[in-house]
């Protein structure tokens, strides 16, 4: 069966908002794979792993000893860490679609995301307004990550939010703090404030997004973890920058 591409209405949508969504992408039991093994590594605190304490984000724990401190973050390098996730990482689904959003030849980045993102309750930081490219170092800012939803993503169990649009704007200093966060206490980003969308997912939901968009992510406030797989990709000609984090791992080539 032919892999199916986007639609040029979809096409469309991701060069004007900056993302766009596959619902029902991967496969369910792919997915239900995939969370399985992912709760099975969380449950183990299998390394290598993000602490709520490493991500210094709003409200979270400001040591490993402070409550929920230890809190599981990230499951990282999830290309490792199973060949489900590395078969998912590459698949012709995904290959075919970053094909029509970055060019004929795609590379999985390792340094960035390749990563489940496991928000757990209680202790689950908010996560700030931010572009991932303000800390990526490539010829381009022209990268694209996939974010897989392994279960449902809604906005009381933290689902992303993002703005609209906000990939091809240009933002003043003064818009953004001191670690490049869109400040949300002045006025002229009030009006884009408003104009925030919730990504809700289904599993097996999949959203391609910019590394220019803006986006963020509230607390988790359900009973249950939520599961995300998430990965990073660029064209094959568009290189990281020697010596920087960007070029510190191997790229993977996209059938």
């Amino acid at each position: 069966m032919p892999v199916s591409e986007f639609s040029s209405a979809e096409l469309a949508t991701f060069r004007r908002d900056g993302y766009v969504i596959a619902r029902g992408l991967a496969d369910r039991a792919l997915c239900t794979e995939m969370k399985t093994v992912a709760e099975r590594q969380l449950g183990q605190a299998i390394p290598p792993v993000e602490y709520e304490a490493d991500v210094r984000y709003p409200g979270s724990p400001s040591s490993y000893e402070a409550p929920g401190g230890r809190t599981i973050r990230r499951l990282l390098q999830a290309y490792a860490r199973d060949p489900a996730f590395a078969r998912w990482a590459t698949s012709a689904s995904l290959a075919v679609r970053l094909k029509q959003l970055l060019g004929p030849a795609i590379m999985l980045a390792l340094p960035h995301h390749n990563c489940v993102m496991t928000k757990q309750p209680r202790y689950s930081s908010m996560t700030g307004w931010h572009q991932d490219i303000r800390y990526w170092s490539y010829q381009r800012p022209e990268l694209v990550s996939v974010w897989l939803a392994l279960g449902r993503e809604t906005v009381a169990n933290g689902c992303l939010l993002v703005l609209p649009g906000t990939h091809v704007m240009e933002f003043a200093a003064e818009r953004l703090d001191t670690a490049q966060f869109l400040r949300t206490d002045t006025e002229s980003n009030q009006a884009l404030l408003r104009a925030q969308a919730a990504v809700e997912l289904e599993p097996g939901d999949v959203l391609f997004f910019h590394c220019r968009l803006f986006h963020a992510a509230g607390r988790n406030q359900s009973a249950d973890t939520k599961f995300s797989l998430v990965f990073t990709y660029h064209a094959a000609d568009n290189c990281p920058l020697p010596g920087t984090r960007s070029a510190s791992m191997p790229q993977v080539m996209l059938g």
